[in-house]
């Protein structure tokens, strides 16, 4: 879709007279940087296309994340500044080009400010979208379903990787491969998102236990012999689902920073977000009751446990707040973009787990690396002392609940625990796999 300014003759002369035109024509082609932050780094590239005097279009790539596009709202060179946002994500750029025209040195914004220093690509020096070593195919798991399942090939047991939220299955190139000396590596991206098919957000469309159905569908699908499952974030939860329902079909459970309330739920601690769904569920419950006895019993139920949970969600959340600052104004999100839609449904879909019956190795970043927005000294103690409490927390969870399970903790790695800490997290699975009978 690249386009190349091609201006002679007459036209050259005109396009002179046109402002901010040639300066528009430096800016199209390729150009490639890294995001650092604290131990991760984050390749990305732009890709600017467009014709003389017609308005510039651009692609944006985090490539260590997904093969995916992320669109360019806007994109534009005033003079020597250019300026580029992702409303889909919240992020923008602004930079000043050199005079050379071959480097843009400037601050990527999402969320807090990040120095980033875009470099023109050539056909010699320009990076891979999808360099990883891995065959593709496509997985029918319900009619109308079919999710991209990559293959990193290797001998050994199956191991299959399920992705955080908003992540595809290329997220573990480079992972994956380190694991293919022991193992037959497997990658699935989940239902809506990358390109595996996006069904319409109703009913249990995107609950835990249906997307940890979708898992098990491939399983059978690739005829796998009890795999070890290793999940990411959000992925937890198909882990846990998995692991409470169809314990015998797996070899074991990894949790790579993946152990929180919507794969652990801890009574005793509750949690804001998984109280509220139940909640919800309750009152629709309670309205759609047809009779006195129904609803008396709904709402006796709620009474004694729903509604006093959530008064303390309520409490401890409002301490939280307590001198938070309020983040800039966003832009209203894309409400026809599908990744954003399909994570509201995943999120709104997590179900309660306590009762996970099959071995488990949890990974916890403990404490996590603080490498997000830039915060004040008392903001930078806060979130710290927050982050040890919470996280702490489930790690211990895990220890008084499923006391089988072997717990690790990695202190100030990121939550991309198997990028920022990869020799160490490798190191771990494999001696805990190889223990498995």
């Amino acid at each position: 879709m690249k386009q190349t300014a091609r201006m002679v003759g007459l036209w050259f002369s005109i396009l002179l007279l046109i402002p901010g035109v040639l300066g528009a024509q430096e800016l199209v082609g390729d150009w490639q940087g890294t995001l650092v932050f604290g131990k991760v780094q984050l390749r990305v590239i732009l890709k600017v296309s467009g014709n003389a005097g017609k308005k510039l279009t651009a692609e944006f790539y985090s490539i260590d994340q997904t093969t995916d596009p992320i669109p360019v709202d806007s994109i534009a060179q005033e003079g020597k500044i250019v300026k580029f946002a992702l409303p889909v994500i919240n992020g923008s750029f602004a930079g000043t080009m050199s005079a050379d025209t071959n480097t843009i040195e400037g601050t990527w914004t999402q969320g807090g400010p990040t120095p980033l220093k875009l470099e023109r690509a050539s056909k010699g020096t320009a990076w891979a979208i999808d360099p990883s070593k891995h065959t593709v195919q496509f997985v029918t798991v319900e009619p109308g379903v079919k999710l991209e399942v990559l293959d990193w090939g290797g001998a050994g047991r199956p191991m299959v990787l399920l992705t955080g939220l908003g992540n595809n299955a290329h997220v573990f190139d480079g992972f994956a491969e380190k694991l293919t000396s022991r193992y037959h590596v497997y990658g699935i991206t989940r239902r809506g998102f990358g390109v595996s098919d996006t069904p319409p957000v109703s009913g249990d469309a995107y609950s835990a236990d249906r997307l940890a159905d979708d898992v098990v569908a491939v399983i059978d699908k690739l005829k796998l012999e009890k795999p070890v499952l290793v999940g990411h974030s959000i992925a937890g939860e198909e882990l846990s689902s998995i692991g409470t329902r169809f314990p015998t079909r797996v070899a074991g459970l990894v949790y790579l920073d993946a152990g929180y309330p919507y794969a652990l739920y801890d009574a005793t601690r509750g949690d804001f977000g998984l109280d509220g769904i139940t909640l919800r569920k309750k009152m629709a419950e309670l309205s759609d009751a047809q009779s006195p006895t129904a609803m008396r019993a709904v709402i006796a139920e709620m009474l004694k446990t729903d509604l006093p949970q959530y008064e303390k969600d309520l409490v401890a959340r409002e301490k939280e707040l307590e001198g938070m600052p309020d983040a800039p104004n966003q832009p209203a999100p894309d409400k026809k973009d599908r990744h954003r839609i399909s994570a509201e449904a995943v999120i709104a879909g997590e179900q309660k787990y306590t009762d996970i019956k099959s071995p488990v190795l949890a990974i916890f970043a403990d404490p996590h690396e603080m490498s997000g927005p830039p915060l004040d000294e008392k903001q930078k103690a806060a979130a710290a002392a927050h982050d040890a409490v919470f996280t702490e927390g489930q790690a211990k969870a895990w220890e008084r609940m499923v006391p089988s399970a072997k717990v690790i903790r990695i202190p100030n790695a990121n939550h991309y625990v198997f990028k920022s800490n990869e020799a160490e997290v490798l190191k771990d699975v494999e001696e805990w796999v190889d223990a498995l009978k």
